[in-house]
């Protein structure tokens, strides 16, 4: 099989190689062929040296991670050439299997460094990797959590000076704790709850939304905590975000609502409904404010509308008059089925078969190669690097 281009320095993997070997083995207009002996070496020799590249490369990042910031300063290495290093980084980590292997070749202590670092920028980007690195992942959940990585990125949560330096860390500490128990109980532990009420008071919507998400999660899967939302007085906040302009708070905040009104377990719910009119008087708002929207705006604001109708048929055993005012489905909408495990859909781990993907962007995707960060110039066998603008990174 022909060379095909590719890799960089001639001795990187053959990307434009593999690419035409795929096309020409499912292109889908025929049926799959048993692959030769010859073609079956060839992919696996392809494949073992992409994943000998990336695990060089992995190594080159954590030397450079592990460089004093004041001699990749002398050296001419900016603040922006760390941000693009920890870029190409969070690309390789989304394999699972890459992601664990950062700790063996020792770039995970580095890494948690950045978290202190002087630039704001720095800091974020390496919040972004710890998230990638640890989402969907229990085994580095446990590395992180074993390396302290927890009360690195609270430290940034509670105390940063730079909003966004804050909203990335808590993006990172609501994927470590995620499915992870002794995640969660460091999380109380160490005041979190205190933490995401200052986290709502903000008038940042991204850090009000991604701190709404990570209550309504751990509210859904431990009910107790109601008692503690409760008395750190979250119902009062969460019904003041529910007349926010940005429709995702609304809705975030009417989903942790819905979760302290059915609590059985202590009482929550009844003394919302029973002692705190402001809580109806604001359904009804919302049903009113609802009563005036467009065909188009209604449609938009469906789980809304499901939401009001649900924390309004808890609290007061009734339906809401979205129903009688024929709101709550509109023509051509299923019926809404019981209130769903909505949050998880904010924890989805961006895709990891990084392979896969590299594969699915073709033969005309735009190639680079990586920053060097130390000395004269590229090395011969630095791999190629594409760019990565997956969207699921900053939500």
């Amino acid at each position: 099989m022909s060379d095909g281009g590719g890799g960089g320095g001639g001795e990187g993997p053959n990307w434009q190689g593999l690419f035409k070997w795929s096309v020409a083995h499912s292109d889908g207009t025929r049926p799959a062929r048993d692959l030769s002996e010859e073609d079956r070496r060839w992919f696996v020799e392809a494949m073992q040296a992409q994943t000998v590249d990336v695990i060089k490369r992995m190594k080159e990042i954590t030397l450079v991670m592990q460089t004093p910031e004041q001699v990749l300063e002398s050296q001419g290495v900016t603040a922006g050439d760390i941000e693009d290093m920890l870029d190409e980084l969070q690309e390789h980590v989304e394999s699972i299997d890459m992601a664990n292997d950062l700790h063996s070749i020792g770039g995970l202590l580095p890494l948690l460094n950045y978290l202190k670092n002087s630039h704001a920028n720095i800091r974020a980007k390496a919040a972004d990797v710890v998230t990638t690195i640890v989402q969907n992942n229990p085994r580095s959940q446990q590395l992180v959590m074993e390396a302290n990585g927890l009360e690195y990125l609270l430290s940034n949560f509670t105390s940063d000076p730079d909003v966004t330096v804050r909203t990335k860390a808590l993006g990172a500490i609501s994927s470590l704790i995620r499915h992870n128990k002794p995640g969660i109980t460091a999380f109380r532990l160490a005041n979190g709850y205190v933490a995401l009420k200052d986290a709502l008071s903000s008038d940042n919507v991204r850090f009000q939304r991604k701190a709404l998400n990570l209550i309504h999660y751990l509210l859904h899967e431990n009910g107790s905590d109601c008692k503690v939302v409760n008395e750190l007085g979250f119902p009062r906040i969460m019904m003041h975000l529910v007349a926010s302009d940005d429709s995702d708070v609304r809705e975030a905040a009417l989903r942790g609502l819905l979760e302290l009104v059915q609590d059985k377990e202590d009482g929550t719910g009844s003394r919302l409904a029973e002692d705190d009119e402001k809580l109806k008087q604001l359904l009804q708002e919302r049903i009113n404010g609802m009563s005036l929207m467009s065909p188009d705006d209604l449609g938009a604001a469906r789980e809304e509308r499901q939401l009001v109708d649900s924390i309004w048929n808890a609290c007061y055993n009734e339906p809401s008059s979205l129903r009688k005012k024929g709101l709550l489905v509109l023509p051509g909408e299923d019926a809404p089925p019981p209130p769903p495990d909505v949050a998880s859909r904010h924890f989805e781990p961006p895709l990891r078969a990084w392979a896969a993907a590299d594969a699915n962007k073709g033969s005309d995707a735009q190639e680079s190669k990586p920053p060097l960060l130390l000395g004269p110039g590229p090395t011969p066998d630095a791999a190629p690097r594409e760019e990565n603008a997956d969207a699921q990174r900053n939500p």
